[in-house]
C-alpha cells in the first residue's frame, strides 16, 4: 500500500485517535469530578493548575517532537544503532530536566501564585495539587520520548497504547481516589502521578525490548556524546522548545484572562477548553501520523510520497474538524451539564459555546501543518510562525478582552490559530527546497 495514501494515513491515525481522545478525557473527567463537588474553588483550582502543568511539561514537548523527526529520518535510513543513541541520549535529558523541575518547585509554585488572581481558598486547593502532581515529571517526560520513538518507526499502535494506557489508568485512579477516598483533588493529583510513573516503566522496558530485536542493547559513550549530533540536536530542540513554551503559554494566557474578569469566568472556560483539547487530540491523530510519514519521505528523499501526505492529510483533517464541529453543536448542552452540577457555570458556558463549534473547524489547519514541519525537523520555521502568532495573540486578545470581555479572549484564540496555519504555509517551500537539493 501506497505510504501516502488515505487508506494507510488511516491506519497509522486510527489508534493514535482512540489515544489521543483518552488524553483530553483526563482532564474532562478532573474537571467533572471537581465541578460536582459543589464548591467553585475546586474547578477553579483544577483549571489553573492543570494549565500550569501543562506549560511546563509541554514545554519540553521537544522530547516528543524532535525524537519524531530524528527516529523517522534514521528509520528511512535502516540505523537503528542512531535510534537507540537518541533514545538514551534523551532519557537522560529528562532525568537532568525532571530534577531542576523538582528543585525549583517552591520557586515555580509561589511565582505562580504571584501571577494568578486566586481567593485564598482556592490557593490553599491549588497547592494541595501543586506539590504532588509536581513528581509526575519523570513518568510524564519519559512518556514523551517513548510515543516520539513509535510515532517516528510508524508504529503508532504502540504509542498508542501507551498513552491510552496511561490516559485509563489515570481515569481509573482518579475516580477511585476521589469518590471512594474522599481525597479531592490530591485525588486527581495522585491518579496523575501513580499513573505516569507506572506507565512510563512497562513501557520503556518493552522500549528496549523492542530495540534488541535490531541492534545491540549497549550504551555508546563516543556516539551519545557526539559534539556534532549534541549540537544538532540541541538546535532542533531549542527551536522546538520556544515554540512549545509559546503555545502553551498561550493557553496559560488565555486562563490568566479569565481570572481578570472572575473565577466563575475560569470555571465556565475550563468546561469548554476542555472540549477543545479534546478536539485537538483528535485531529493531531492525523498529524502525528503524518509527522512519522514526511521524515521517512526525506530519509528516503521521495518527492512524490511528500507531495501526497500532504494532500491527503489535510482532506482527513478538515473532514474530521467539520465533523467534530455539527457533534459539538448538537450535544454541547449534554457534555456541559454532566461537567458541572453549578447551574450558573453551566449557563455561563453556554453562553460561549458558539466559539467550542468554530475552533475545530478553523484549528484542524494549523495542527496538520505542525506535522509536516515537525516530520522534516523544520524547527526553526515551527519558531519563527509560532513567534508572530503568539505575539499577534497577545496583542490582539489584550484589546479584545477590553473591549467584550469573555468574547474577545475566545475570538483571540479563534485568530491565533488561524493565524498559526497561514504563517506556517508561508515556510511550506523550505520543505521542498530540502528535496529539490537532495
Amino acid at each position: 500500500m501506497q505510504k501516502s495514501s488515505i487508506q494507510y494515513i488511516l491506519k497509522l491515525s486510527i489508534p493514535i485517535f482512540f489515544a489521543n481522545l483518552a488524553v483530553p478525557m483526563v482532564g474532562i473527567i478532573d474537571t467533572a469530578l471537581m465541578g460536582n463537588l459543589g464548591n467553585l474553588s475546586y474547578l477553579s483550582a483544577t483549571s489553573v493548575a492543570a494549565n500550569l502543568f501543562s506549560m511546563i511539561f509541554w514545554s519540553f514537548g521537544f522530547l516528543r517532537m524532535g525524537t519524531v523527526g530524528m527516529v523517522s529520518q534514521a528509520n528511512g535510513r535502516n540505523d537503528y544503532s542512531e535510534i537507540l543513541n537518541i533514545v538514551i541520549r534523551n532519557l537522560l535529558f529528562v532525568t537532568f530536566i525532571s530534577i531542576i523541575i523538582i528543585l525549583l518547585q517552591n520557586f515555580i509554585l509561589n511565582l505562580s501564585l504571584k501571577v494568578f488572581d486566586l481567593s485564598e481558598i482556592t490557593r490553599d486547593i491549588y497547592k494541595q495539587y501543586f506539590r504532588i502532581r509536581v513528581y509526575s515529571a519523570p513518568g510524564e517526560l519519559t512518556l514523551y520520548i517513548i510515543t516520539g520513538l513509535f510515532i517516528g518507526l510508524q508504529k503508532t499502535k504502540t504509542s498508542s497504547f501507551a498513552v491510552g494506557f496511561f490516559s485509563i489508568l489515570n481515569i481509573l485512579i482518579s475516580i477511585v481516589l476521589v469518590t471512594i477516598f474522599n481525597l479531592n483533588i490530591k485525588g486527581v493529583a495522585y491518579g496523575t502521578l501513580f499513573s505516569a510513573l507506572i506507565t512510563s516503566t512497562i513501557f520503556l522496558i518493552y522500549t528496549f525490548y523492542y530495540l534488541s530485536k535490531f541492534t545491540k542493547i549497549q550504551i555508546d559513550f563516543e556516539q551519545i556524546f557526539n559534539l556534532r549530533k549534541i549540537n544538532n540536536i540541541f538546535n532542533i530542540n531549542l527551536n522546538i522548545f520556544i515554540r512549545t513554551v509559546l503555545l502553551t503559554f498561550s493557553f496559560l494566557w488565555f486562563t490568566y484572562l479569565g481570572t481578570q474578569i472572575g473565577e466563575d469566568y475560569v470555571a465556565a472556560n475550563a468546561i469548554l477548553i476542555n472540549l477543545v483539547f479534546l478536539s485537538a487530540f483528535i485531529l493531531d491523530a492525523y498529524a502525528f501520523s503524518t509527522e512519522g510519514i514526511v521524515g521517512y519521505s526525506l530519509g528516503k528523499k521521495d518527492l512524490s510520497l511528500f507531495k501526497n501526505i500532504v494532500k491527503n492529510s489535510f482532506i482527513l483533517s478538515s473532514i474530521s474538524g467539520l465533523i467534530i464541529s455539527i457533534i459539538y453543536f448538537f450535544a454541547y448542552e449534554y457534555v456541559i451539564n454532566l461537567m458541572s452540577d453549578l447551574e450558573e457555570i453551566r449557563e455561563l458556558s453556554s453562553s460561549y459555546v458558539i466559539w467550542l463549534i468554530i475552533l475545530p473547524l478553523i484549528s484542524s489547519f494549523c495542527y496538520q501543518f505542525d506535522g509536516i514541519f515537525i516530520g522534516a525537523s523544520q524547527t526553526k520555521e515551527l519558531r519563527n510562525a509560532m513567534v508572530f502568532s503568539v505575539l499577534s495573540y497577545l496583542i490582539i486578545s489584550i484589546i479584545l478582552t477590553k473591549l467584550i470581555f469573555n468574547n474577545g479572549i475566545w475570538i483571540s484564540l479563534c485568530i491565533f490559530m488561524i493565524l498559526r496555519a497561514i504563517s506556517l504555509f508561508y515556510y511550506l517551500d523550505k520543505i521542498y527546497l530540502r528535496f529539490r537539493n537532495s
